[in-house]
This record gives C-alpha cells, sequence and structure tokens, in this order.
C-alpha cells in the first residue's frame, strides 16, 4: 500500500511541478518584470491516504521566471521530500492582451535526501490561445524525466479556462503523462487582484484514482 500511494504521489508532484500552481496544464505567461509569487498548495488521495503539499517561490529574473519547488509527499509510515529548480521563459506573445503566446519550461528535482541518485527532470512548451476576452485555450507538449529510474516519457495537455467575471473562472483540463490520463476540473478565485485561491477534483489513470486539491497563490513585488 505504502509503494503504491508514494507512486500516485511522485506522479503527482511531477506532473504539477511547474508555473501553473497545481493544475496539470501550464500558461504560457510569467510573472511581470520585478514581481515574485508563492504557490502553496495540497494534494489528497483519500483512497491511498496519502497527501502531497507544495511550495513554489518564483520571481522575475531579466527574461525568464526562476522558481523553485519543494514538496513534501506522506503516506501513513513514511513520507518523501523532493526539491528542484525551476525556469520558465515566454518567447512569443508577452504582451497581456497578446492573442497568441508561447513559452519554454524545465525543472530539475531531486529526492531529499538525495539516495541514489534518485534525480528527474522536465521539459514542455505551453502554448496559449486568448479565443476571446473571457475564454482561455492552454496546450502543453514536452517529456518528464521519472525520479529514480530516469525513464522518459511524453506529456501532453489541453485545458479551456472560462473567466465568469473578474473574479472567478473556471479551469477544465485533460493531460497525459507518465503513461497516465488525468481530467481536471476546478476554479480559481481572486481575493485581490494579486491573490487567488484554486480549488480543483480530479481523476487519474484506468482506475479513476481520485484527488482533490486547494492552493494559494500570492504575486508581489521584489
Amino acid at each position: 500500500m505504502i509503494r503504491r500511494a508514494l507512486a500516485v504521489l511522485f506522479w503527482l508532484a511531477a506532473v504539477s511541478a511547474q508555473a501553473g500552481g497545481h493544475f496539470d496544464v501550464d500558461d504560457a505567461g510569467t510573472l511581470d518584470p520585478g514581481q515574485c509569487q508563492y504557490e502553496l498548495w495540497g494534494t489528497r488521495v483519500r483512497s491511498e491516504d496519502a497527501t502531497l503539499w507544495h511550495l513554489g517561490p518564483a520571481c522575475r529574473v531579466g527574461p525568464v521566471e526562476l522558481g523553485l519547488n519543494l514538496d513534501r509527499i506522506s503516506v501513513p509510515g513514511d513520507a518523501v521530500h523532493v526539491l528542484g529548480p525551476q525556469l520558465k521563459w515566454t518567447f512569443l506573445g508577452q504582451e497581456p492582451e497578446a492573442r497568441w503566446s508561447a513559452a519554454v519550461s524545465m525543472g530539475f528535482s531531486s529526492q531529499l535526501p538525495r539516495r541514489g541518485g534518485r534525480t528527474g527532470g522536465q521539459f514542455v512548451v505551453p502554448v496559449t490561445w486568448r479565443a476571446t476576452g473571457s475564454l482561455m485555450v492552454h496546450a502543453n507538449l514536452g517529456a518528464d524525466w521519472a525520479i529514480g529510474s530516469g525513464t522518459r516519457t511524453g506529456r501532453g495537455g489541453l485545458a479551456g479556462e472560462w473567466a465568469l467575471n473578474d473574479t472567478v473562472s473556471l479551469i477544465a483540463e485533460r493531460n497525459r503523462a507518465f503513461g497516465l490520463w488525468t481530467s481536471r476540473v476546478g476554479a480559481r478565485v481572486s481575493i485581490t487582484p494579486l491573490i487567488s485561491i484554486d480549488l480543483s477534483a480530479a481523476r487519474t489513470g484506468p482506475g479513476g484514482v481520485r484527488s482533490f486539491s486547494v492552493g494559494l497563490n500570492h504575486e508581489f513585488g521584489r
């Protein structure tokens, strides 16, 4: 049971180790110059009695966004910590109202304490299409390197983000990573222009493993 739960949470940590919060499909945007943020969120897999906590601070440095991901994966009787840097660069459509934008995002992760070279990584190309003033479509294409084995697998996903108003956005996505499909629906609620709360529910894999997530996003000037 512990091995199965850890496998599920390792998958969640690897899929979500990016700048899109706990949502699997990332957008192509980056922070504005001089801005920083942190993302704090948790995911619960009740069927496996497993929990993932994630802290991800990031800052805009020159043309790129630099971040650090710290994850704690816990099951009854065991816990694993994963740490790694993240880099993201929007090379197309940096203007806020750009119809099309694209970026490259890459990250590295290592299990702590390091046991026998347990490392992994990720490379993703996010593309965002602003279909209307209230609807954006995000697409991802890339690859993951699994922590421990180093096995490379392709990843890809598609998401729709619909702004009901200035406060609430609905998000639905379908993503494939490490050979498993995940369907997720959720919402992003803006408390202030710089603080938002994320909520979502997901089903992963042929067994339909259910997970629930809640997150906090806070952006601020340096």
